[in-house]
């Protein structure tokens, strides 16, 4: 059963992919709700597959790469749908789900066995540090789709190309506003991820902070964030800047997630 809501999932999402991105060419009204219908329904699917493997595995389902890509994928989706419930941008899944396809597709290259828990993660801090890790992760990715919606609509305005796609894509403000509530929402849940992991650290190791790679890299993901919150609140970072700086720092998020547990092994590593 896992096995098939996994590969089902991964059909479901396909679909909805190919449904946005022909969304973005022919923006009709009728294949925008199909769009959010199939990748609603792939959502479900997705929720299905985690709660299956939870009840099958008997604890939360990321203690892997193959269950941590998986979450990853359904948290974005799962953040996607409400921001299009609030804003109505059909649009901004056709940037959005194929990154969520991506990461799903890359979770069938790891070993999808259930093995037994490591020591270390028999722990309540299990589910809230890593459930509120990923939410932050998927607020993110969330804005790095808009902010490569607000560089391309931002290149037809200064060269005065106002052609098909610029008329399908929202107002540059609007997009501002999608990233800056991404930051708003992603960062409080990365800062709680990181004090709740070192909390956990403590009990598990016997410190709060080893300078562990994944520790390193999260700081450093956090500092990003950081910075380019404090630009938008102090200085006026608006526009072109902040959006740069969005995708910059979700580049450096999946390194912190994927690169350091597949080139710099540590306490955190995933197998």
């Amino acid at each position: 059963m896992n096995t098939l809501l996994f590969n089902l999932t991964l059909a479901v999402y396909f679909a909805a992919t190919v449904a946005y991105l022909a969304y973005l060419v022919k923006p009709q009204e009728l294949l925008g709700k199909a769009s959010r219908w199939i990748l609603t329904a792939g959502f479900a699917v997705h929720l299905a597959y985690t709660v299956d493997r939870y009840l099958e595995a008997g604890h939360t389902p990321i203690t892997n790469l193959h269950e941590s890509l998986s979450f990853f994928s359904l948290a974005i989706v799962g953040v996607y749908i409400l921001f299009e419930r609030k804003y109505r941008i059909l649009i901004l899944g056709s940037f959005v789900t194929p990154l969520a396809l991506l990461i799903m597709a890359v979770s069938t290259g790891f070993p999808s066995a259930i093995m037994p828990l490591n020591p270390a993660l028999r722990s309540k801090w299990l589910a809230l540090h890593t459930i509120m890790a990923f939410l932050s992760y998927a607020a993110f990715a969330v804005a790095f789709g808009a902010a490569i919606m607000y560089l391309i609509q931002q290149h037809f305005l200064k060269n005065k190309k106002l052609g098909p796609m610029y008329q399908k894509l929202p107002s540059l403000d609007v997009l501002d506003e999608i990233n800056y509530r991404c930051l708003t929402i992603g960062f409080p849940l990365l800062t709680f991820a990181i004090i709740s992991g070192a909390i956990w650290a403590e009990s598990a190791w016997g410190t709060y902070w080893s300078w562990d790679p994944k520790e390193t890299w999260s700081l450093i993901t956090w500092f990003v964030y950081a910075a380019l919150l404090h630009g938008r609140l102090t200085t006026g970072w608006r526009g072109k800047k902040a959006a740069i700086l969005a995708i910059v720092g979700f580049f450096v998020l999946l390194f912190t997630f994927l690169g350091v547990n597949l080139f710099l092994p540590g306490l955190h590593s995933y197998k």
